[in-house]
This record gives structure tokens, C-alpha cells and sequence, in this order.
């Protein structure tokens, strides 16, 4: 099981993920939303990070709404924000930068 970062470890590595992710407020998790410009993109976004949270057996909350991707990232074994977390939330700006999104 992974090991769940110190307050001081996350945001550090909030820092790293500047611009876009934050503390959820009211539980121990880090969320960001991002804006494409169209379904057909969002969806691409979505499919690309499924496939790197399978691979890594860490899947986040997501809601997905038009060009809209909310995610919220949590280990809940672990009760709080993990590597996992901080991993796939930099896999996920990745794959956004590939697409143009900031």
C-alpha cells in the first residue's frame, strides 16, 4: 500500500503541479478542472488518463461534463494523497499540454 505524503510532502508537490491543481477542501485530496475545446478533445484527454491510471492500478474520481474534465485525486487505502496521486496528476498535465491545454 502506498503511503499517504506529510501536509508538508503534498504541498511541495503542489508546487510542482502549479498551475490548475489544489487542496479539496474539506478532505485530503488534490483536484483540478480542465477545459478543452470541445467533447471530442475531453474525451481524447480522458481516454489517454485511463490508460495511464490502468497501467498504474490508480484511477481517479472524474466527472466529465461537454469540454469540461473535473478530477479529483485521492488514494483511498491510504486515506489521503499518495505518489500515485502527485504521479498520475503529472501524467494528467501532460497529456493536457499535448492537447494545448495549459
Amino acid at each position: 500500500m502506498a503511503e499517504r505524503l506529510s501536509a508538508e510532502a503534498r504541498k511541495a508537490a503542489l508546487l510542482e503541479l502549479l498551475p490548475g491543481w489544489a487542496e479539496t477542501p474539506g478532505r485530503e485530496a488534490i483536484a483540478r478542472t480542465f477545459v478543452f475545446k470541445d467533447f471530442n478533445e475531453a474525451f481524447g484527454f480522458m481516454t489517454r488518463a485511463a490508460l495511464v491510471a490502468e497501467k498504474s492500478d490508480h484511477h481517479p474520481e472524474w466527472r466529465n461534463v461537454y469540454k469540461t474534465v473535473e478530477v479529483v485525486l485521492a488514494t483511498h487505502d491510504a486515506g489521503g494523497v499518495t505518489a500515485l496521486d502527485i504521479a498520475l496528476a503529472k501524467a494528467m498535465n501532460a497529456i493536457s499540454r499535448q492537447l494545448g491545454v495549459a
